[in-house]
C-alpha cells in the first residue's frame, strides 16, 4: 500500500524481500501502481555485462541516478566454463556485490540469465551438440545460475540447429520445452529452499516464431495451462520477449507493434520485454508504449571501443617510451576469436579476415571486442595505455567508465527511471 506520508527512503529490494515477491515482480507491480496514480510508466533498463567497465558504468550510473538495475547475461558471457568475461555465475554476482560495496550502491540490482536456451551459447553450435546434451548444459547453467542468486531467467528454447534453411521451430515444442526448463529450475531451487524468482519467455528472433499474434497467443496459452499442470499455480513469465522492430542491423523501435504486444500480453499478466535496443532512435517511445523492460549491450561495448581509441589518440600526442598499439591489438584479438564469421554479409562469407573492406573490419571489431576484453594481449595493451595516459594527468579508465555510464544515463531518462528506486519503493509500502 502506498503512503504519502511516508519519508523514508526503502528499497525495492528490502520491500520486495518483506513481501515475498522477487524484486523484478515487485517492480512491475509497483510500475503498474505507479502509473494508476501518476499516469507515468517506466520501462527497466537491462543492461548486458560485457566488460567490467560496463558492469562499473552502469553501477555507478543507478547509484548517482537513484534507478533500480537489472543485468541480463548471456551463456556466452558468463556460465560454468567462465564464459568470455573470465565470470561463472556465482563470481558474476559477488562483482556485482563488491562493486556495489566499493562505490557505496545500496540501490536495487538484479541479476538476470538472458537467452537461457539450447544451442543459444555458441559452443553448443561449434562443438555440435545434440538435443539432449545441449538442454542437459542449459539445466546446468539454469541450476548454477539459481544457486549463485539470480533473480530472473530466460528461457528461450527457440532455437533447433536440426531444423532446415528457413524452417520455423513449432510453437508448441517452443511451449513444451519452455516447460520442461521452468520445471527443472523450478524444481531444483525449492529443493534449495531458495526464494522464488522470476521468469522472462520467448523471443525477438524470427525463428521462434513470435511475429505472428496467434503463436504469441499460443505460446501463453500452453504455459499457462502446463504451469498449473505441473502444480505451478503461482509461477508465471513476468516478462514476454517481443518482436518490437529492432535487432542488430535496425535501431528503430514500432511503437504501434509494441503497444499491440503490450495489449496482448497485459490479461495474462506479463509485460512486453525489447532486446536489441541498442542506439534506437527512439527510447522515449519505450515507456508511452508501455514496455515494461529493454535489452541494452553491444551499444555499451561500442563505447568502451570508442572512448579507448581516443584515449589512444591523445596517447599518440605525446612522446611514450612504448605506445600501446590497442587498436591494432583489438583487431588481432577478434579476429583470432572467430566470432566476426558470424556477422558476415553474404558477400563476404569465405573471405579472411584482412580480405573484408576496411570499414566493416572496423565494424566487426567494435561489434566483436566485446568478446576478446579478458584476452590477455588486449589486457597488457590497455595497461600500457593507462600508464602512459596517467603520466600526462589522463585517467584512461576513468573516462571510459564515465562515458558509458553517461550513455545509461541517457536511457534512465527517456525510461523514467531517474528516482525510481524511491518512486516504486513508495508504492510497495
Amino acid at each position: 500500500m502506498n503512503t504519502d506520508t511516508e519519508t523514508t527512503p526503502r528499497t525495492v529490494r528490502a520491500l520486495a524481500g518483506a513481501s515475498g515477491l522477487p524484486p523484478v515482480e515487485a517492480m512491475i507491480s509497483a510500475n503498474r501502481r505507479r502509473f494508476q496514480r501518476t499516469g507515468e510508466w517506466a520501462t527497466l533498463l537491462a543492461v548486458c555485462p560485457n566488460s567490467d567497465a560496463v558492469l562499473k558504468a552502469a553501477l555507478l550510473a543507478a547509484r548517482d541516478h537513484q534507478a533500480p538495475m537489472l543485468f541480463a547475461a548471456t551463456l556466452n558471457q558468463v556460465d560454468l566454463d567462465g564464459g568470455y568475461t573470465g565470470w561463472r555465475q556465482a563470481d558474476f554476482v559477488e562483482q556485482v556485490r563488491s562493486h556495489s560495496r566499493d562505490i557505496g550502491f545500496s540501490g536495487t540490482a538484479v541479476c538476470c540469465l538472458d537467452h537461457g536456451g539450447p544451442w543459444l551459447k555458441d559452443r553448443q553450435r561449434t562443438e555440435g551438440y545434440s538435443y539432449q546434451a545441449a538442454m542437459d548444459g542449459v539445466k546446468a547453467s539454469l541450476e548454477a545460475c539459481i544457486d549463485a542468486g539470480y533473480e530472473l531467467l530466460h528461457v528461450d528454447p527457440t532455437v533447433d540447429v536440426r531444423l532446415r534453411a528457413g524452417e520455423i521451430i513449432d510453437i508448441h515444442d517452443v511451449a513444451q520445452r519452455t516447460l520442461e526448463l521452468i520445471d527443472h529450475a523450478e524444481r531444483h531451487r525449492r529443493a534449495r529452499g531458495l526464494p522464488r524468482i522470476s521468469y522472462e519467455v520467448g523471443t525477438e528472433e524470427v525463428h521462434g516464431g513470435l511475429a505472428n499474434m496467434d503463436n504469441f497467443r499460443t505460446l501463453l496459452d500452453e504455459l499457462k495451462a502446463g504451469l498449473l499442470r505441473l502444480g505451478y499455480g503461482g509461477v508465471w513469465p513476468v516478462f514476454v520477449v517481443g518482436k518490437v522492430g529492432t535487432d542488430l542491423h535496425t535501431a528503430e523501435f514500432d511503437a504501434g507493434v509494441a503497444r499491440t504486444l503490450a495489449q496482448a500480453a497485459a490479461p495474462y499478466g506479463s509485460v512486453i520485454k525489447g532486446h536489441y535496443s541498442d542506439n534506437v532512435g527512439n527510447p522515449e517511445a519505450y515507456p508511452l508504449s508501455h514496455m515494461g523492460g529493454a535489452n541494452v549491450g553491444p551499444e555499451f561495448t561500442e563505447i568502451e571501443y570508442e572512448t579507448l581509441s581516443a584515449l589512444e589518440e591523445q596517447e599518440r600526442a605525446a612522446p611514450a617510451a612504448m605506445l600501446s598499439h590497442l587498436g591494432a591489438v583489438l583487431e588481432q584479438a577478434v579476429e583470432r576469436s572467430g566470432r566476426w564469421k558470424k556477422w558476415l554479409l553474404p558477400g563476404e562469407a569465405g573471405r579472411a579476415f584482412a580480405e573484408i573492406a576496411p570499414d566493416r573490419r572496423t565494424w566487426l571489431t567494435r561489434t566483436g571486442c566485446r568478446y576478446i576484453w579478458t584476452d590477455p594481449q588486449v589486457q597488457a595493451a590497455r595497461r600500457t595505455l593507462y600508464a602512459n595516459l596517467a603520466s600526462r594527468g589522463i585517467d584512461g579508465e576513468r573516462a571510459v567508465i564515465d562515458a558509458i555510464a553517461s550513455r545509461i544515463a541517457c536511457y534512465f531518462k527517456a525510461f523514467n527511471l531517474i528516482g525510481a528506486e524511491d518512486s516504486l519503493a513508495r508504492e510497495l509500502i
